[in-house]
C-alpha cells in the first residue's frame, strides 16, 4: 500500500469506515445504508451525495471494485488493497479503545 492511499483513507471517516466494512460481501448503495443503520442501531445514516461520492473514489483509488449489476443496481466488493486499509483502521481503533480503558466519560 502505498503512502497516498494511507494518507488519504487513515484515519477513515465514520462514512468511509461503514461503507468499507460493508463491502466484505457485495452490496450496492442503498443496501450499504440499509445495514449501516442496523448495525448502527440508527444512529449513522450515510447520505445519498456521501455515498455514491465515497463509493467513486474508492473504487478511482482502487479499495473497491465493481462487482456486478442487479436489478439496474451496481453492486461494488472490498478489494485487497480495501482490505489492508479496513486492517488498518480496525487496528488504530482498537488502539483507540484500549488506550481509553479506565478513562471515565460523562454523557
Amino acid at each position: 500500500m502505498d503512502d497516498r492511499i494511507k494518507r488519504i483513507y487513515v484515519p477513515m471517516t465514520e462514512s468511509g469506515f461503514y461503507i468499507l466494512f460493508c463491502l466484505q460481501t457485495p452490496q450496492h448503495g442503498y443496501g450499504i445504508s440499509q445495514q449501516v443503520k442496523q448495525l448502527t442501531g440508527g444512529t449513522v445514516t450515510i447520505g445519498a451525495g456521501t455515498m455514491y461520492g465515497t463509493l467513486s473514489k474508492m473504487e478511482q483509488d482502487g479499495l473497491i471494485r465493481f462487482f456486478s449489476e442487479e436489478n439496474k443496481r451496481k453492486l461494488y466488493l472490498i478489494t485487497e488493497l480495501g482490505q489492508e486499509v479496513l486492517a488498518l483502521e480496525l487496528k488504530r481503533i482498537e488502539r483507540l479503545y484500549i488506550n481509553s480503558k479506565g478513562v471515565s466519560v460523562d454523557a
